[in-house]
């Protein structure tokens, strides 16, 4: 379970805000210590705290997160204006059963064996910290704080929604 301590309500919160957003992008250190992102398919089931992944055993990120758990994995929906930026530790896991159920048949260009394929195993993200930006509304808001910032000087407001849990 996550090694943040959230609330119902904010576990409602992020799973609705990373609900439809099809890919995340993963970041962890390389062993030459820079930051190194790739996509990866977003998780389709409830989220509870964890984050996880199908990856590869043998991949660069299981590797790189061996050797440092720390990742952070970030969502963006431009069109509905939801960004989503969570870190926390890592891990890989061989857990059969939940790969069963979080496994689809598009998971099979990846493990032609399906769950039961040799290379399959879960990335687990234990969520420390996650932040997310929700701009909701209406745009003529936006575009009309915006316009009000510019002229007066002063940050503008009424750009939406912004929390950092954990």
């Amino acid at each position: 379970m996550s090694t943040l301590t959230l609330t119902k309500w904010d576990t409602d919160k992020l799973e609705l805000m990373i609900r439809d957003i099809g890919v995340a992008m993963i970041t962890t250190l390389a062993p030459n210590g820079t930051l190194h992102s790739r996509p990866m398919a977003a998780p389709k089931h409830a989220f509870d705290g964890d984050l996880w992944f199908f990856t590869a055993a043998d991949s660069l990120k299981a590797h790189e997160v061996a050797e440092n758990s720390h990742v952070n994995v970030s969502f963006s929906e431009p069109k509905s204006e939801r960004y989503i930026s969570i870190s926390g530790r890592a891990s890989v896991v061989h857990d059969h059963a939940r790969a069963e159920a979080m496994w689809t048949p598009l998971l099979r260009g990846w493990f032609p064996g399906g769950v039961d394929d040799p290379r399959l195993a879960l990335l687990r993200v234990e969520v420390e910290h996650a932040e997310y930006w929700d701009a909701k509304g209406s745009r003529m808001l936006v575009f009309f704080s915006l316009a009000k910032a510019a002229t007066t000087g002063h940050a503008p407001k009424h750009l939406g929604s912004h929390a950092n849990l954990g």
